[in-house]
């Protein structure tokens, strides 16, 4: 069963990586890019404190702790403990992988961190923000899936990496949002 299951995530793989051109590289090496983007990040946080005010801040926060369990546990925690090789580096693919400028990653690939902080953050605000945002919400799971997407487009991640990446990262995001709701209600009873 699991050899039937990484062959079938190995053949997507090879498709779905298969499917670039010299017109999308750069975009999609731009969506992998984590500095491209700061200015998206830096308007959800001034976003957040217009709306909310100081309760803006604590959202902030509760996205720094968000990001760093995400990261810690896709990259860290779940990288080195499975050890799974990313395509990139798997000796049977070589030659038939279309990497980006940015090569081949690190050595193991299972799951993708990108996915997981991507999902993570637009899974918490899509449950934290109110139906005024339903544009930036939109806009985030689009972001999000590019950014996955991207991982596979790039040559560093399989179908697979990034789904389990990105269930991850939803699961993370809803626990946060739920602890930052249960927080809320304790501090709105505390004010009163």
């Amino acid at each position: 069963m699991i050899n039937n299951l990484n062959s079938i995530d190995t053949k997507l793989f090879l498709f779905l990586n298969s499917l670039h051109s010299p017109y999308l590289d750069p975009i999609m090496y731009w969506f992998s890019d984590k500095w491209i983007w700061l200015p998206m990040y830096l308007f959800i946080a001034i976003i957040l404190v217009w709306r909310f005010k100081n309760q803006g801040f604590m959202i902030i926060f509760f996205i720094g702790i968000l990001i760093l369990i995400c990261d810690q546990t896709a990259s860290n925690l779940i990288k080195n403990t499975v050890q799974r090789l990313r395509p990139s580096h798997e000796p049977t693919l070589t030659g038939l992988i279309h990497l980006s400028k940015a090569g081949p990653g690190g050595l193991y690939g299972f799951l993708s961190s990108h996915a997981t902080n991507a999902f993570g953050l637009a899974t918490f605000l899509l449950f934290v923000l109110d139906e005024k945002f339903r544009i930036l919400k939109y806009w985030l799971v689009t972001w999000a899936v590019l950014v996955a997407y991207s991982r596979i487009y790039n040559g560093v991640h399989y179908p697979g990496y990034v789904i389990a990446g990105s269930f991850l990262g939803i699961a993370i995001g809803s626990i946060m949002s739920i602890l930052y709701k249960l927080y809320l209600n304790k501090y709105k009873h505390i004010k009163k």
